[in-house]
C-alpha cells in the first residue's frame, strides 16, 4: 500500500516505447506484400520502355544512315559515269546529234548560243560523218532562228562533204521548221506535226477594265510612237496597221529563207505558208519534208554510220541529277493529280 501508483503506470510505458528504427522497420514490414511486387513490376516497365526507345533510336539512326549511303553512291555512280566518260570518242566514227528542244529563245535550251556551240563541234569532229538536228519544238524567236539558220548554212559551205538532217521528232513548227529548212535533208514520223510557217503576236488590252475599276492610267513618253502596243492604252488603227507591216516583213523573211532552203521540193499551194501545221504524212505531200524515218534510221540507213553522239550541251553532273530528279518529281505528281493532258494512244 506504500507503493507510488504513478511509478507503475511509468514503468509500464516505458516498457512500450521502441526507437524510431525499429518502429520504421515494422512499419516496413507492415506493409503488404502485394504494394512492393506493384513497385518491382512499374520498374520492370519503365526499364523495358526505356530499353525499347535506346534500340529505336539506335535502327533510326541506322536506317538514315543506310538512305544516305544509297544515295551518295548513286550519286557516285552518277557522277563517275558523267565525269570520267564520255560519249564522244574521236577514234570512232558517228553520226553527231544536236538538240533543238523546247522554246527558242534566248537563255533557253534551244537559244542560238547553246545550238551553234553544239554544230561547232560537231562540224569539227572529223569522226562525226553526219550531223542531225534533232527537233523538238513549237518554235520562238525568229531573230534566234535565224541565227542557227544561217550557222547551219556557213558550217555546210566550210564542210560540204558533212551533210545535215533535221528529224522532226513530235514537232517541228514555226521558229522549229525555220531552222529545219537549213539542213540538207528534213525527216519526221507520219504523226509529226510540222509547218506552221507563219508569225504572231498577241496581247490583250485593259482599256475598258481600268475605266470599270477607276483606275487612271499616267504614262510620260518622249516620242509619239513610244507607247503604240501598250496594253493601258485603245489600238489604234494606224498602229494596228504600222504593226502588221513589221509581221508581214518578217513572215516574207521566213517564206523566203523556207523557199531557200527547201527550193523546188516544195509543192505549189496556197495554204503552205498560211500558218497551218500538217502532219508528216501531209508534210512530205508538200515536200515539206524528205522522208519518213526517225534519228536512228536516218543514221543507220541514210548514213550509213549507226553510232549516234549527242554534242549537246548537258551542264555538269550534279546539274543534270538534280535536274532529272526535279522532272521525275514533277512529272509523278501532275500525274497523280490529272494534270497531265496531253494526247497519247492508248
Amino acid at each position: 500500500m506504500g507503493s507510488n501508483p504513478w511509478e507503475a503506470d511509468d514503468s509500464k510505458d516505458s516498457e512500450n516505447i521502441q526507437p524510431p528504427e525499429q518502429n520504421a522497420k515494422a512499419e516496413h514490414k507492415a506493409k503488404p506484400e502485394h504494394k512492393t511486387k506493384e513497385w518491382r513490376l512499374i520498374e520492370r516497365t519503365m526499364m523495358g520502355l526505356q530499353k525499347e526507345q535506346r534500340s529505336a533510336r539506335r535502327w533510326g539512326i541506322f536506317f538514315k544512315l543506310l538512305t544516305f549511303g544509297y544515295l551518295f553512291v548513286i550519286l557516285g555512280i552518277y557522277l563517275f559515269a558523267n565525269v570520267f566518260t564520255s560519249d564522244i570518242d574521236d577514234s570512232v566514227d558517228h553520226t553527231a546529234v544536236v538538240q533543238v528542244k523546247g522554246m527558242i529563245a534566248d537563255g533557253e535550251d534551244a537559244s542560238a548560243d547553246k545550238i551553234i556551240y553544239s554544230l561547232r563541234k560537231a562540224f569539227a569532229d572529223d569522226s562525226a560523218k553526219a550531223v542531225i538536228l534533232r527537233i523538238n519544238s513549237p518554235g520562238g524567236s525568229p531573230v534566234q532562228s535565224g541565227y542557227v539558220y544561217d550557222e547551219v548554212k556557213r558550217l555546210r559551205a566550210l564542210h560540204p562533204q558533212k551533210k545535215v538532217y533535221a528529224v522532226i521528232l513530235d514537232i517541228g513548227a514555226s521558229g522549229a521548221y525555220y531552222i529545219a529548212a537549213s539542213a540538207d535533208e528534213i525527216y519526221a514520223d507520219k504523226a509529226s506535226l510540222v509547218g506552221s510557217i507563219g508569225v504572231v503576236s498577241s496581247g490583250f488590252g485593259f482599256v475598258d477594265l481600268m475605266e470599270k475599276v477607276g483606275v487612271e492610267r499616267r504614262n510620260l513618253i518622249a516620242g509619239e510612237n513610244k507607247t503604240f502596243l501598250d496594253p493601258f492604252s485603245p489600238l489604234e488603227d494606224k498602229d494596228r496597221m504600222f504593226w502588221q507591216t513589221v509581221l508581214n516583213t518578217t513572215h516574207q523573211q521566213f517564206i523566203e529563207q523556207v523557199r531557200q532552203g527547201r527550193g523546188d521540193r516544195l509543192k505549189e499551194n496556197d495554204q503552205l505558208f498560211s500558218g497551218l501545221v500538217w502532219t508528216g504524212e501531209q508534210a512530205l505531200e508538200l515536200g515539206l519534208i524528205d522522208g519518213l524515218g526517225s534519228s536512228s534510221s536516218v543514221a543507220r540507213d541514210i548514213v550509213g554510220v549507226e553510232k549516234l553522239v549527242d554534242y549537246s550541251p548537258k551542264g555538269t553532273p550534279l546539274e543534270q541529277l538534280i535536274d532529272r530528279l526535279g522532272v521525275s518529281f514533277g512529272k509523278t505528281i501532275a500525274t497523280q493529280l490529272g494534270l497531265n493532258n496531253s494526247v497519247q494512244l492508248r
